[in-house]
């Protein structure tokens, strides 16, 4: 699907071929800020040179992405924008990634007064204009040590992250979560996931432009 708009910032995303990827993307709150949807596996025959915004999506199987992985390390490297969702074993793909997985529990929330243990850790980021600590609250799957050059914007009460940008190690700007809510919005649940899909893809595209608008 190629909905190019050519007056602005091209975004592209990439189609992990699973049902809930195609309900995400073809969302219409979602898709209009989104150029082009590329099948990840017909991504070998792709020219991403007038591309701005690369979006791999959640739970798309790292056999898949790794082969590419050159091409997105080039891809930032030439100031691109890369968003590399959860469950997509990032540190197989991406340079100083380090993740461990931990046990998930589905049920937090039925406890009382339970609390995932998220908090937003750069309140002032542009980001959080329209999202808060409930939208970025489902469960956990992976957790990431932040590399010394890049800083979290979501963190665990451990220190850890669930989500963090890197704009310093490369031209581009490296977004890495572990967060995996394309899955769930595109199976139809989880409310969170798709309060945060809905201000979170259209902050992609406001930081795209934005940028642009600065070159």
């Amino acid at each position: 699907m190629n909905t190019s708009n050519p007056s602005r910032p091209k975004l592209i995303a990439l189609d992990g071929g699973m049902g809930y990827h195609k309900a995400t993307l073809e969302d219409p709150r979602i898709a209009p800020h989104i150029d082009e949807v590329i099948y990840i596996r017909d991504l070998r025959d792709e020219d991403l040179t007038d591309a701005a915004g690369l979006i791999i999506s959640c739970r798309t199987p790292a056999e898949v992405i790794v082969p590419h992985a050159k091409r997105i390390r080039a891809f930032l490297d030439r100031g691109g924008m890369v968003v590399a969702m959860g469950d997509t074993e990032q540190e197989k793909w991406l340079p100083d990634v380090s993740r461990e997985q931990v046990e998930t529990n589905f049920w937090w929330w039925l406890e009382p007064g339970a609390d995932l243990g998220l908090e937003i850790a750069a309140r002032e980021h542009d980001m959080f204009a329209d999202l808060g600590k409930a939208d970025v609250s489902w469960h956990l799957h992976d957790l990431f040590d932040v590399p010394p050059h890049a800083r979290s914007l979501v963190d665990y009460k451990d220190g850890r992250s669930v989500l963090y940008e890197d704009t310093t190690s490369f031209a581009g700007h490296l977004i890495v979560t572990s967060l995996d809510p394309m899955y769930h919005h595109g199976a139809w649940f989880m409310p969170a996931t798709t309060r945060f899909l809905y201000g979170f893809i259209p902050w992609i595209r406001r930081t795209l432009d934005a940028r642009a608008a600065l070159s």
